[in-house]
């Protein structure tokens, strides 16, 4: 089964969506989504949007914390527009009906909105536009109603993209024939609910595909963040980046019946302070910024406390702040934790770090355009150069917003070019050979280990001996993925074993090229910063074959 179109968009969170509601008017759109069209990263994203809108506030002073959470390796020239384009992109959000907290009861206005900033680690000034503590929830439900009610765009719900589909084109000297292209002509796609792999035929590709999270053990991602884009665009050729600098953010609510619930980050910067089972404050001893520092000194003093303890958790405690403040900064985040017996207006939340954002991706250019011909990546799949070694607080929605507007643009001009030549034909999925599983205990216990020796080796501190481990496993199962892959008819639990090991994979070469210590990637045998050898990106690409 073949379904063609102008442009195909592979995921659905904010990434993905704007990115489509901008292209629609000029060609036809489908979506894919491996669940839910609402069952995106954006939509559990509790802070908010990073944007200068203070007269306090600027474009400079937002660019030199970006920098200096990035440690040193962001792409200057990428943290300009980002910055800079943030606030036109938000006046767009509140056009299309997102409704963000202000200091009044006022209606948003583009004009002047007055909002109600908030603060978080890393940022020297208040500028945190949010919607209470579900941000990612109020901005994915306009897009989403956006998307569902415009004629150009078809949603596939419940429909996992398996790879890309490369094409090749030959390029003529005159009459000889000197090389050939390859470009991007569309994706196979698993139909969870008739198990049909389908073939979507495109001239414009767009990875939006998310996040890493679930190839570690403890996460605050959603389940579908298994690194797919990551590892499609990989399989398919394009160069990958600085996958050693996995954020993880430090505080995941610990408690055995609460799955992936973030406590965010946002809950400090209103005051909230870490402490130890004792009841004692620690942060002091690690960064003079304390509580307000960086995500990777958080989550590192955080572990070091853990180890010297022995204890499961240590605490976050903003039980100090007036109750009907709480409750009405953080309602969802106290809603929830009352659900596990947790009061957080009088007692302090158990929290312990989780992994949480992939800085790394696939590479693009500033205007979200890969390696390959006619793909683009957006959002966490994609690596920018705007987060170097670590990610400014709330500033991946504000990534995904300008590069969709950034990769619109540009794909609008690609398409131009493309209208007067037909969606080439692809070539129909294979299956010939293959048998159902009746091993699904394999897929299981794989994704068991690959996220336990991730979480143990390739974790927030590393070392030689941890990686070297890591790796030598890694490449024992993905042999037995690659046996079993071809062997036997595609499911969802397989497509993202073979993901998520890839990525692994790759995080795990990454991290052994780094010979340093810089942002989230933190090695024992080299425990300092080295900016006469490392002050760069680390890349990757596929070996050619033959």
């Amino acid at each position: 089964m073949e379904h063609k179109t102008d442009f195909l968009v592979i995921g659905s969170g904010i990434a993905g969506l704007t990115f489509a509601l901008k292209v629609a008017e000029f060609g036809n759109v489908t979506i894919v989504t491996k669940k839910e069209v609402v069952e995106s990263s954006t939509n559990h994203a509790q802070g908010g949007i990073a944007s200068v809108f203070d007269d306090i506030d600027s474009f400079d002073l937002h660019i030199q914390d970006t920098l200096e959470a990035g440690d040193d390796i962001c792409n200057h020239d990428v943290v300009k527009m980002v910055v800079k384009d943030g606030p036109e992109r938000i006046k767009e959000l509140i056009n299309l009906g997102v409704k963000f907290n202000l200091k009044n009861q006022a209606e948003n206005s583009t004009d002047s909105p007055d909002f109600d900033l908030g603060r978080e680690g890393g940022h020297s000034r208040n500028r945190i536009i949010h919607a209470h503590d579900m941000t990612g929830k109020e901005v994915e439900r306009v897009l989403v109603e956006q998307a569902r009610k415009n004629e150009n765009i078809s949603l596939f719900e419940n429909h996992m993209a398996i790879d890309l589909i490369t094409c090749s084109t030959r390029i003529k000297r005159g009459s000889v024939i000197t090389d050939q292209e390859d470009f991007c002509c569309g994706a196979y796609v698993l139909d969870r609910k008739s198990n049909v792999v389908k073939t979507f035929s495109s001239k414009i590709t767009l990875l939006a595909t998310g996040g890493s999270g679930k190839v570690y053990l403890y996460t605050s991602n959603p389940d579908i963040a298994t690194g797919d884009g990551i590892a499609m665009g990989y399989r398919a050729g394009t160069k990958v980046a600085n996958l050693e600098f996995v954020q993880f953010h430090p505080t995941c609510l610990y408690h055995p019946e609460a799955k992936n619930f973030l406590i965010s980050e946002a809950v400090r910067g209103e005051g909230g302070i870490l402490i130890n089972t004792s009841g004692n404050r620690f942060m002091e001893k690690y960064d003079p910024k304390k509580e307000l520092a960086c995500r990777d000194v958080v989550a590192r003093a955080i572990d070091t406390e853990l180890k010297k303890s022995g204890d499961d958790s240590v605490f976050l405690d903003i039980s100090h702040k007036k109750p009907d403040f709480v409750k009405q900064r953080f309602p969802n985040i106290y809603q929830r934790c009352l659900e596990f017996g947790i009061d957080i207006t009088k007692d302090p939340i158990p929290v312990v770090p989780a992994a949480h954002y992939m800085c790394g991706g696939v590479v693009t250019d500033m205007s979200g355009r890969t390696d390959i011909q006619r793909l683009y990546a957006i959002g966490e799949t994609a690596f920018t150069g705007l987060h170097g070694a670590n990610r400014l607080a709330s500033n991946s929605l504000l990534e995904a917003l300008v590069y969709a507007e950034t990769a619109s643009n540009q794909a609008v001009i690609d398409l131009k070019k493309l209208n007067d030549k037909e969606i080439p034909e692809s070539p129909r999925w294979d299956e010939s050979g293959t048998t159902n599983s009746d091993e699904g205990i394999m897929v299981s216990h794989d994704w068991d280990e690959i996220r336990h020796l991730m979480w143990n080796y390739v974790g927030i501190v590393r070392s030689d001996k941890r990686l070297s481990r890591a790796k030598r496993r890694i490449d024992n199962i993905q042999e037995e993925i690659n046996r079993y892959y071809w062997d036997f008819k595609i499911t969802p639990d397989l497509i993202e074993l073979r993901n998520i090991a890839l990525v692994a994979e790759l995080i795990i070469k990454c991290a052994e090229h780094r010979k340093e210590s810089r942002g989230l990637h933190y090695t024992i045998e080299y425990p300092e910063k080295n900016d006469k050898l490392w002050k760069k990106d680390t890349f990757l690409r596929r070996p050619l074959v033959g």
